[in-house]
C-alpha cells in the first residue's frame, strides 16, 4: 500500500546584518509565524550575495535541503541564479527557477502579457550611470500614447522624488524626459536594474477608506491573499459593495498571471479614474514585501499551500473569459 510523506516548506530568510544567528529584523516576525505552522526558516547572507559571494550567502543552509522557498530583499537577477547554482551544490535548489524569477521580477519579462491590463510602457537597456541619448529616449517616447509619463528601470521607481526622477509632464518635450531620467539613473547608482523604462502615466483615484494600490498574492496561478500595498498609509482594502468591486478585475488578471507561468507572482492594482482596475506592477512574491498590518497567519498559510484559494481556479483545459 502506498504511503504519502508530508513536507515541510522550507524558507530561506535574510539574516541579521549583526547577528548570523538570527533573521533580519524585517522579516523576523514572520520566520517565527513559518516556525510555528510547521515550517523550517533558514537563513542566507545577502550582503555575501550581492557581493558575488554566493557560496559564503549559502554556508548556513544545510546540505541536502531540497526545493526551498526564498523570502527577502530583492535580488538581482544575475545574483539569484548564482543564489540558485550555489545550492544545487549543496542538494538544494529554490522553488523558483532562476527564469520565472527573472521573467516576473522585471517589467521586460512580464509586460507582454499584461498588455492591455497595464499602462503602455517602452524600454532602453541600460546599466548603472548610462542614460540614455535624448534621441534614444525620443523614439521611446514616441512609441506611447501622448501626454506625461513615469520613469523607472526594469523593478523600481523613485515615486518618493516624484517630480525631479520619476514624472515627466510632457513626452513632446524630449529635453524634459532626458532631463528627468538623467536624474533617475543618477539616484539609481549602482542599483539600476536592467535599464530605463518609460511607461505612460494614468490617472488613478483612491477608493472610500481604503487602500489606492491593493497587492494581490498568487499562488500556482490562484489568488491566495489581497493586502494592502505595502507603502499605503491604511490596511483596508476594497471589497463589495464598493463599485466597481475589486472582485471581477481579478477574472482577467488571472488569465495572464497564468499565462505568465511563475509559481509565486504579486500583483499591484490601482483604480483608474474611468473606474477600471489596472496592473500598475507585478513582481515575484518572494522579494515582495509584506504591508506591516497584513494578517501574517494568513501569509504564512500562503507560503506553505495551506490555504484555498480565494477564488476558484478555472478548470484544466478552460479558456478564462
Amino acid at each position: 500500500m502506498a504511503t504519502t510523506t508530508a513536507t515541510t516548506t522550507t524558507v530561506l530568510y535574510c539574516r541579521d546584518p549583526l547577528n548570523e544567528r538570527r533573521a533580519d529584523a524585517h522579516f523576523a516576525a514572520e520566520a517565527r509565524q513559518l516556525r510555528a505552522a510547521g515550517g523550517t526558516a533558514l537563513l542566507i547572507d545577502h550582503d555575501a550575495l550581492l557581493a558575488g559571494d554566493a557560496e559564503r550567502a549559502v554556508a548556513r543552509v544545510p546540505e541536502g535541503t531540497g526545493a526551498v522557498w526564498y523570502r527577502g530583499w530583492m535580488i538581482p537577477s544575475g545574483h539569484y541564479a548564482a543564489l540558485d547554482a550555489a545550492l544545487r551544490r549543496r542538494g538544494g535548489e529554490l522553488a523558483v527557477t532562476p527564469e520565472a524569477y527573472r521573467r516576473a521580477h522585471e517589467l521586460p519579462g512580464w509586460y507582454e502579457t499584461f498588455a492591455g491590463l497595464t499602462p503602455v510602457s517602452g524600454w532602453l537597456p541600460a546599466g548603472p550611470g548610462e542614460v540614455p541619448d535624448p534621441e534614444g529616449l525620443a523614439a521611446l517616447a514616441a512609441g506611447l500614447p501622448p501626454g506625461a509619463a513615469v520613469v523607472k528601470d526594469y523593478v523600481k521607481s523613485r515615486k518618493h522624488e516624484w517630480d525631479e526622477a520619476c514624472y515627466a509632464p510632457d513626452l513632446a518635450d524630449p529635453a524634459a524626459l532626458h532631463r528627468v531620467v538623467a536624474r533617475f539613473v543618477e539616484l539609481q547608482g549602482e542599483f539600476l536594474a536592467g535599464g530605463v523604462v518609460v511607461r505612460a502615466f494614468e490617472h488613478f483615484v483612491t477608493p472610500r477608506a481604503a487602500a489606492a494600490e491593493v497587492r494581490v498574492w498568487w499562488r500556482d496561478g490562484a489568488p491566495r491573499l489581497v493586502t494592502a500595498h505595502p507603502d499605503s498609509p491604511v490596511a483596508e482594502v476594497p471589497e463589495a459593495p464598493f463599485e466597481p468591486a475589486l472582485e471581477p478585475a481579478l477574472e482577467p488578471v488571472r488569465a495572464a498571471v497564468e499565462a505568465l507561468g511563475c509559481p509565486f507572482v504579486t500583483t499591484d492594482l490601482a483604480l483608474r479614474a474611468d473606474g477600471v482596475w489596472r496592473v500598475v506592477e507585478v513582481g515575484d512574491g518572494q522579494v515582495s514585501d509584506l504591508h506591516r498590518e497584513a494578517d501574517q497567519a494568513a501569509f504564512v498559510r500562503l507560503l506553505t499551500a495551506d490555504q484555498a484559494p480565494l477564488h476558484a481556479p478555472a478548470p484544466s483545459g478552460t479558456t478564462p473569459a
